[in-house]
């Protein structure tokens, strides 16, 4: 008989998993081994590991789709909730280490760098996401709109990815596999919505066909 709740050490074992990248930088950190410039190599591993988080997310429902996977579902929120967390420690690090909450410095930043731009615009998006995210702002927002809103789960992804991309600039191999990754999830999610909905809105169709060209182009 299967347990009505399986694998219980399954969310403390994520949990753990999850500060350990934390916990690696800090600990090198006090060491000094973060090399000549510890502020930017911890930005950048923050960072990293935010969008990691962000694309194991959106992973959840393909592996119960491909391999009938459930227990991933139970691990969604989680892992969004710790992409969130991990892109406003990489903010952060930007704003008040980096930049030693420079406001105008930042803004130029912002308007003028389009990495840094894109960067900003997928924080802002994760925003929302990461306030609605508990059961009660389910209810409060009605499931319609709830779905709606979380939708955006799909563009941030896909904005991390080219914020990777434009940061390294040259040797683009690491955001390249990151982009595979993201533009394969997305369209399994995309076939697997098209087959259960053959009625599908050709707006909604056009949106999710131009989120995984867009992940996908970024294998070329």
């Amino acid at each position: 008989m299967r347990r009505a709740r399986p694998l219980p050490w399954l969310k403390p074992g994520v949990v753990v998993g999850a500060l350990v990248p934390l916990g690696a930088i800090l600990l090198r950190g006090w060491r000094g081994e973060l090399g000549a410039n510890p502020i930017a190599q911890a930005l950048n591993q923050l960072g990293l590991v935010a969008l990691v988080f962000l694309v194991a997310t959106l992973a959840c429902t393909p592996l119960k789709t491909l391999f009938g996977w459930t227990w991933p579902i139970r691990l969604r929120r989680m892992l969004g909730l710790f992409g969130f967390f991990y892109g406003l420690l990489h903010v952060s690090t930007y704003t008040v280490l980096d930049q030693g909450l420079d406001w105008p410095a930042i803004w130029a930043d912002v308007t003028k760098r389009k990495f840094i731009f894109v960067g900003f615009a997928t924080f802002v998006l994760l925003v929302p996401l990461a306030m609605t995210s508990t059961s009660g702002a389910l209810k409060r927002l009605g499931y319609a709109r709830w779905k709606r809103l979380h939708g955006l789960a799909y563009i941030a992804p896909v904005l991390a990815v080219i914020h990777f991309t434009w940061r390294v600039k040259r040797d683009v191999r690491e955001p390249i596999v990151y982009g595979t990754v993201l533009g394969v999830l997305l369209l399994v999610r995309l076939a697997t919505y098209l087959r259960l909905r053959p009625t599908a809105s050709a707006t909604t169709t056009r949106v999710t066909l131009v989120l995984a060209a867009v992940a996908g182009s970024l294998m070329i």
